[in-house]
């Protein structure tokens, strides 16, 4: 779901916010924009009770308090449109029943009153009661309540697709499910707090830039004060009588003006979007520090397997023993797959049946004894009677299956089709062997095909100083192959899970930032581990647990956007820092010599400093009124940068500070020149000044 910060509902919604956020207790966490309210609050004071001139001093104090109210108004847009995610999110808590299993009976109660570790019966059409772990079965269920994808998906028991959520569907079958946690505390929930923004906390980063701005805050609010003892000197110096110009409320709005109020007012926006950028990418962040730290990454570890590669691996070619028609090994091959429903088989069927046009006759299904494949065996096939009344049987199944199987039988695989198994592992493909009874027949060539354009994210990310790692259980000399096909820098072949963990721990020891994918609750203490742990939705509790990322569509590639999203957040804060504090040294510059321009007086009206007064402001008053005005105009013109973000792009620090310095940097210097100047004709020729 997609929220724009123009919809009517979270625009109409953001302005009433933007007067709640007046709260002291509030705008005291954002130093700047608190500064700015007490500014507000003094200038109005003043204006009302001892002003002299009135109308300059309302004017000011008005637009004090729309920069407030701006820079509120850009963190209540923020807020919004992750407060729209989480009513979508909502819509998918109900009020259910559930059939609570207990000593083999079953019983209706209330969702509410279920407990951790209860059983509950779901069958087809019933809504799933709670967040829990299949425990008994097999079904379909319907998760576009919280995904939003239509496509249902499948969860089983004993395996790594064994999660299911609470407010979601199941389709078809039944299965029995042990409730993982306590109502009030599901995941929904947990992802409606996160989005709503009530545990969302400062970053690091962030934290660190508010210091930062704090600190020229204080620079700046000296400078302003020593301005007042500048002009009390020179007034008496030079004769003149600076008091109707240099007042309170002008120094205050000086104040404003000079300290970086533009990326203090856009702060918490940014944060607050970065998350919304991930939500609506389908991932939930556990908190603000987790988007931050997937800006900071520099190894990035990928399972191969759906990331990588396609993840169904396909058949490619036939390789016969010494001896054997290639006809004759595609023929039993057929035979051997016949039963095999995995997607590897029915790549095999698909080769036979488009090289060599074959067909399964049907005399062979009448007489064929199915043997699955499954896990254990590693293998599949047939035990077939021919007309002649002789068993045969046929096998296909992976090279040290297949070996364990002929040795049983007292026969050795010929050598030639060992060296044809070794090459393909080489090539990164993976071996099947096909026997018929004792006799060794040949070789399946099953290739595990690289994603189109996985070479170029992974060269992107090398420009970024990002090293790919890629995770594999397959043997040394695949892994090898299928890495270098990849492009990636490293790989972690046959991995466990404590392969995975000692490696983040190393990665980590040298000072480097670790994010990992992972679904099973063999990867949760890699994903624990790690800087940013990516958990899919479909996996195990344990792993949505352990990492701090879900997500929702189980797309291990997301990771990769991930770190693009992070990245871009640093990028917008960067570069709207740049802008702000660049913007503020313009200002400086441009009102300070229209402030003084009378001083020290050489001839008519026009003092030394008037000569710096490029722009040829109309009056002291014109300058720090068009000033006061841009400050707050820019809050708001900068908002749809600050939700978007600045434009991605795969480049070092180096040159991104450059980028920075020139686009942001330079564009901060030149705004305030042609927007003061514009602002300040304007209020002239309309008369407020």
């Amino acid at each position: 779901m997609k929220a724009s910060m123009f919809e009517r509902k979270i625009f109409f919604k953001a302005i009433g916010d933007s007067f709640i956020k007046l709260d002291p207790r509030s705008q005291f966490k954002n130093p700047v924009i608190f500064i700015t309210l007490l500014g507000a609050v003094i200038t109005t004071i003043i204006a009302f009770k001892s002003s002299e001139d009135l109308i300059f001093d309302i004017q000011i104090a008005i637009w004090l308090w729309f920069t407030v109210l701006f820079a509120n108004f850009s963190e209540a847009i923020a807020e919004g449109r992750g407060k729209a995610q989480a009513d979508f999110l909502k819509k998918a808590k109900t009020n259910t029943m559930a059939r609570l299993l207990k000593d083999g009976k079953e019983t209706k109660i209330n969702a509410s009153s279920l407990k951790k570790n209860d059983l509950v019966v779901c069958e087809t059409g019933d809504m799933i009661p709670g967040d829990g772990e299949v425990v008994e079965g097999i079904a379909t269920v319907d998760e576009s309540a919280i995904t939003g994808e239509s496509a249902p998906v499948v969860r089983e028991s004993g395996g790594d697709r064994s999660a299911v959520t609470g407010g979601t569907r199941v389709l078809s079958d039944r299965i029995v499910i042990q409730i993982t946690s306590e109502q009030g505390n599901t995941f929904i929930d947990r992802m409606i707090h996160l989005i709503e923004g009530a545990k969302r906390q400062k970053t690091p980063n962030e934290i660190a830039l508010n210091i930062l701005l704090s600190g020229l805050s204080i620079i700046l609010l000296l400078t302003v004060v020593t301005l007042k003892g500048f002009s009390d000197y020179s007034s008496q110096a030079s004769g003149e009588d600076l008091s109707k110009i240099v007042t309170v409320p002008v120094l205050i709005a000086l104040l404003i003006c000079l300290i970086p109020t533009t990326i203090g007012g856009l702060l918490s926006a940014i944060g607050i979007s970065g998350m919304d950028r991930l939500i609506r990418k389908n991932v939930i962040a556990t908190s603000g520090r987790a988007v931050e730290a997937a800006g900071d990454i520099d190894v990035l570890l990928l399972d191969k397997t759906g990331t990588i590669t396609l993840g169904n691996r396909m058949a490619s070619e036939l390789y016969t023993a010494p001896d054997v028609m290639i006809d004759y090994l595609a023929q039993v091959a057929m035979m051997a797959s016949s039963s095999d429903e995995t997607p590897e088989g029915r790549s095999i069927i698909t080769l036979i049946k488009n090289r060599f046009e074959m067909s399964l006759p049907d005399l062979f299904r009448q007489r064929a004894k199915p043997l699955p494949f499954t896990a254990k065996t590693k293998m599949s096939g047939v035990d077939f009677t021919d007309l002649n009344g002789v068993l045969h049987r046929i096998r296909k199944g992976a090279f040290e299956a297949i070996q364990q199987y002929i040795h049983e039988l007292g026969e050795k695989i010929p050598q030639q089709v060992q060296d044809q198994a070794a090459q393909i592992s080489k090539m990164g493909g993976t071996p099947l062997v096909v026997v018929e009874d004792e006799r060794v027949l040949g070789v399946i060539y099953l290739k595990d095909v690289v994603k189109d354009g996985i070479q170029e994210r992974f060269a992107e990310l090398r420009k970024m100083g990002i090293k790919t790692v890629m995770i594999t259980g397959d043997n040394p000399l695949t892994a090898a192959a299928i890495a270098a096909e990849a492009g990636v820098d490293d790989f972690i072949s046959e991995a466990t899970p404590e392969l995975k963990l000692m490696r983040i721990r190393e990665e980590q020891s040298k000072g480097h930032l670790i994010a990992m994918t992972g679904d099973g609750t063999n990867d949760a203490p890699a994903l624990a581990q790690a800087d940013v742990g990516v958990a899919m939705n479909t996996g195990t509790q344990a792993a949505r647990e352990a990492g701090n990322m879900v997500d929702l569509d189980s797309n291990p590639t997301k990771l990769i956007e991930i770190v693009e999203t992070g990245k871009q957040i640093l990028m917008t804060r960067g570069a709207l820092t740049t802008f702000s504090i660049a913007n503020d040294v313009a200002k400086y510059f441009a009102i300070i010599p229209a402030l003084f321009a009378t001083l020290y007086l050489a001839n008519a009206n026009v003092g030394p400093l008037a000569k710096l007064n490029v722009m040829n402001l109309h009056s002291p008053q014109s300058a720090i009124l068009s000033a006061v005005v841009f400050n707050a105009l820019i809050i708001i013109m900068l908002i749809p940068l600050a939700l978007k973000g600045v434009r991605y792009r795969p480049i070092g620090a180096n040159a991104l500070l450059w980028r920075n310095l020139l686009i942001y940097g330079l564009g901060g210097v030149v705004a305030p020149f042609f927007g003061i100047k514009l602002i300040d004709m304007f209020l002239v020729a309309a008369r407020l000044v």
